[in-house]
């Protein structure tokens, strides 16, 4: 499957192929971190910032992937003032890259219980412990937070914070790159509307489909 060019005929729907891509990623050996996605956001004055987040699920059925993260963070604070975003996925040693673009909605509450309790103790403490890009004195300020949140929950389960939970792309522009000899790749980009039906979720229009030089 490694270095496998795209299909001559472009797929109607890209998705089940980004589907295979991701699952080919995650049960090669050689490739670290198949899950980390450059997560691409933009501020009010329209300045980028990019991060790496981990895709904890890819609904491929409807079109979006999730992630995880603090609600106050610059991230969360970013997307609730322009809920749009980009991710790429980069698989150096399958020589395979994907990116993303769409609209971005919070996750249900209880999709974000359900992960959030199966995380490790000592991620779940963090989530409380941690201020995510406010301002930190030294280590031992945020260690002394996490040690706080740690006494506090010393005798019970820790419920997920109400400043933590996921976040849906829904996809609207897709691309698959697989790397070619002589930098002469192949790259396909497919584009489709979207229309919201609830906070959470989208009607999904036809993929349109499009061959791009490298």
């Amino acid at each position: 499957m490694i270095n496998e060019f795209l299909p001559d005929d472009l797929p109607n729907d890209p998705l089940p192929l980004l589907a295979q891509w991701l699952q080919y990623a995650r049960d090669h050996a050689q490739q670290p971190n198949p899950d980390a996605m450059t997560l691409a956001t933009v501020d009010a004055s329209g300045h980028p910032n990019a991060r790496i987040v981990l895709c904890k699920q890819f609904n491929v059925n409807n079109g979006y992937v999730t992630f995880f993260t603090n609600y106050h963070s610059t991230k969360g604070n970013e997307l609730l003032k322009h809920p749009y975003a980009a991710t790429v996925m980069h698989w150096d040693s399958l020589h395979r890259q994907v990116r993303l673009q769409g609209q971005v909605v919070k996750s249900p509450a209880a999709e974000s219980d359900a992960y959030f309790n199966i995380r490790a103790v000592i991620s779940q403490l963090g989530a409380w412990g941690s201020q995510q890009s406010q301002p930190l004195q030294s280590r031992a300020q945020l260690a002394s937070q996490v040690d706080a949140v740690t006494k506090r929950f010393a005798n019970s389960s820790v419920p997920r914070p109400p400043h933590w939970g996921g976040y849906r792309l829904w996809i609207t522009h897709l691309e698959l790159w697989v790397e070619g000899p002589g930098r002469v790749h192949d790259r396909a980009w497919w584009t489709r509307a979207i229309i919201p039906t609830d906070e959470f979720n989208f009607a999904n229009g036809v993929w349109q489909a499009i061959r791009l030089n490298p």
